[in-house]
């Protein structure tokens, strides 16, 4: 889902940080696809060339669906890629660093720690290495920290303890008053340090993964990821807007979504322009960062 913000909006979206996901338009809005293709490649179900999603970019372009790819040039790309996990094999987040290596993006990976398939962390109760919820782990790495860094440069050392306001908010105003309809939570958060109560700050979005939001730990993702106390001295708001399982027909919205597992729309299950400016949560998410971003 960062992936598919970023490529959308790379006119305001100037960075993104990837922990175990694929190029972009990878499910090419195939849940077959994304299943197999963009998690577990093999022979018989490969990874789409770099030059067929180029393809589908230019063309999403000329249709004004996108910004301009010219703009990915430079951008900062932070990828992670755990050698434990067996969830997304490391050939997809490799395929990932081709597709940013072939916009001319400035590329990061790392794929040296012995973790399974999580966010990572330096202290956590799952060990490093598994792959279980809540599906963040202890490797002793703070995988917030260092992406943060290499999409802002320089940064303050992190506070030790949070001092900033973690809010709810009501994420149906930014799907026309029907979140679960897109499979979106009924609420999302958003972490507001001190010293940008009052004043100017940067703003960075943390999608969680599958099984991670709200309904399933609470704000457990949102107070663990890590982001948080590098936000408090780094002024920096960062939005946590949240996903909801969903199975079967929404009849307020009249579409039918198979998302069992509460994961972003990265497959189509929203519809066919769920990766462009169009798609319904993309919408969603960019009209909750406008509203952060927006003068007072």
């Amino acid at each position: 889902m960062a992936v598919q913000m970023h490529v959308a909006h790379s006119a305001t979206v100037k960075g993104a940080g990837i922990l175990a996901g694929g190029p972009y338009y990878c499910a090419q809005g195939s849940l077959w696809t994304a299943y197999y293709n963009c998690m577990k490649p093999a022979a018989w179900a490969p990874m789409p060339s770099t030059s067929l999603l180029l393809r589908e970019i230019q063309d999403l372009e000329a249709k004004k669906e996108i910004d301009p790819a010219a703009n990915l040039g430079g951008s900062k790309v932070w990828l992670f890629s755990g050698t434990r996990d067996e969830t997304v094999l490391p050939q997809v987040v490799q395929a990932l660093r081709g597709f940013y290596e072939a916009v001319k993006a400035s590329v990061v990976l790392v794929a040296d720690k012995p973790a399974g398939h999580a966010m990572v962390v330096e202290q956590a109760e799952n060990a490093c290495g598994v792959t279980a919820p809540p599906f963040i782990n202890d490797c002793d790495y703070d995988a917030a920290g260092a992406l943060l860094g290499h999409l802002l440069g320089p940064l303050t050392a992190p506070a030790t303890t949070e001092s900033g306001r973690l809010a709810r908010f009501d994420q149906k105003e930014f799907a026309s008053g029907d979140a679960a309809g897109i499979s979106l939570a009924d609420e999302g958060f958003v972490y507001v340090p001190k010293a940008c109560e009052a004043a100017a700050c940067r703003a960075h979005i943390a999608f969680h993964g599958c099984r991670q939001g709200v309904a399933e730990l609470g704000d457990g993702f949102v107070r663990a990821a890590g982001y948080n106390r590098w936000a408090d001295v780094n002024r920096l708001v960062v939005l946590y807007p949240q996903a909801i399982a969903r199975e079967g027909w929404s009849f307020r919205s009249r579409n039918f979504v198979w998302n069992p597992r509460g994961c972003w729309d990265w497959w189509g299950y929203n519809g066919a322009h769920y990766h462009t400016k169009d798609g319904a949560q993309i919408r969603a998410v960019k009209a909750m960062m406008e509203r952060i971003t927006s003068r007072r």
